[in-house]
């Protein structure tokens, strides 16, 4: 192996390692907590956490096998299960992005109505509807024998081996690139610049009253009017920073793999292995930034891990304590004699 190689395999390790400790400690954070149940959104980011694990534990070990060993990792039968089951989970990963999306959008945009426009039936009947767009692709193309081990990405993948299939699966590639990548990056691009747009008016009105009270306050101190004025420039970043993560991230991880799939099909560029490898370990730290960017940063997801956290250094506590005065017991007769 290469010192390329060498390190690409040290970056999917550690990739396949945050993937799995940050997502269970998410689905632990929605087990233990009644409040993040209640809602909505839960069931969305329930979704996604369930795609990033099982692509942490399925398409991730065998990609790193491949980095290993340059060839395809088991046999034809557990390359095109894998193959299936990233196509599949890649895509619902993303449209659960999009859905988580459309429930902030109607959140801020129709406050007064969000809870008759997204109830948990409706929330189950977009998962369904996100469940039948990304199973359809990976069904086609295992019917057409369009799934195998493909070198430029050392992972189980789309791919096609027959040269005479080859305008087929460019037009195959083409669309499912389309209804999954750019639908999902055209939604999130609209809705959250709604969301942009509400954030900042309310800012702005804000701001007006802010200034009246600072110009009526003639006695304030400087001190007190500049803090004002400081959290006032913080407002108007903050939905600006929130937002351009969401659309951010996803643009990062997804669009390099996404361009380069689509170039490959042109035999026009040569693409090298290197950056094939690194276009899907990009790919694969949306598994990592996922949990943190929709859960584990949030108020409420904070508190609950930090309960669970202390919770279990209680208990530990507590135990070895009852350890101790458990060994300290034997020794007391002895004393007494």
């Amino acid at each position: 192996m290469s010192i390329w190689e060498l390190l690409l395999a040290f970056v999917l390790v550690l990739l396949m390692l945050v993937a799995l400790l940050a997502n269970v400690l998410v689905l632990m954070c929605f087990l233990y907590s009644a409040d993040i149940r209640k809602q909505v959104p839960g069931l969305f980011i329930l979704n996604l956490t369930f795609c990033n694990l099982l692509m942490a534990v399925s398409s991730m070990p065998l990609t790193l096998a491949g980095i290993i060993y340059k060839s395809q990792p088991g046999g034809d039968q557990v390359c095109h299960v894998v193959g299936f089951l990233e196509t599949f989970l890649t895509t619902n990963s993303m449209l659960s992005m999009a859905a988580l999306s459309i429930d902030r959008w109607i959140a801020v945009v129709f406050p007064l109505s969000y809870h008759s426009k997204m109830r948990y039936r409706d929330a189950a009947l977009i998962l369904s509807y996100t469940w039948l767009h990304s199973a359809s692709f990976p069904i086609v193309a295992a019917s057409l024998s369009w799934l195998g081990f493909h070198h430029l990405y050392a992972s189980c993948t789309l791919y096609n081996k027959r040269p005479e299939d080859r305008t087929q699966f460019v037009i195959f590639t083409g669309v499912f690139h389309a209804l999954s990548f750019l639908l999902s990056l055209v939604v999130l691009c609209f809705t959250y610049l709604k969301v942009l747009k509400v954030a900042r008016f309310h800012c702005k009105r804000i701001d007006v009253i802010t200034m009246q009270t600072l110009v009526l306050l003639v006695d304030i101190h400087p001190s007190v009017r500049e803090r004002c004025l400081e959290e006032q420039r913080r407002r108007r970043q903050r939905a600006t920073k929130k937002i351009s993560t969401f659309i951010g991230t996803f643009i990062l991880c997804f669009a390099p793999y996404v361009i380069t799939r689509l170039v490959e099909l042109s035999s026009v560029v040569h693409i090298s292995s290197h950056w094939g490898i690194i276009s899907k370990c990009l790919a694969y730290s949306k598994a990592v930034s996922d949990p943190f960017v929709y859960s584990l940063l949030r108020h409420q997801y904070k508190k609950t891990w930090k309960d669970i956290l202390n919770k279990l250094l209680k208990r530990s506590s507590i135990n070895s304590s009852a350890l101790a005065g458990e060994s300290r017991s034997p020794n007391l007769p002895q004393l007494r004699e």
